[in-house]
């Protein structure tokens, strides 16, 4: 499954039940760093990892930036039911993504 795109309203509508595993990769859409972690998290994903992923623009996200304390992007909030269990802001190695994700 791709990294799927999300606006932060829509993400607020999704019915986050149970256990749900997600995970959203704050980015913005001039940060070389972004297009790096976006690229990692794509290799992670097609290894298999049995987490949802979206992409969100930190722009366009001010009550989830606020309500998260999100400092800097990228930033990829890992999320269980709807509630953050992580927050990883150094994207290391498409390695230590994939054990994050696996682990979550």
């Amino acid at each position: 499954m791709a990294i799927q795109p999300i606006e932060e309203k829509e993400w607020l509508q999704l019915a986050h039940l149970g256990t749900a595993k997600e995970a959203i990769l704050f980015s913005t859409p001039f940060c070389g760093t972004c297009k790096v972690a976006e690229r990692m998290l794509e290799i992670a994903d097609t290894a298999g990892v049995p987490v949802t992923l979206y992409q969100m623009n930190m722009n366009f996200s001010p009550s989830l930036r606020d309500a998260w304390k999100i400092s800097s992007v990228p930033c990829l909030v890992l999320l269980r039911g709807g509630e953050p269990v992580r927050f990883e802001y150094t994207m290391r190695s498409v390695d230590h993504i994939y054990k994050l994700l696996k682990e979550l």
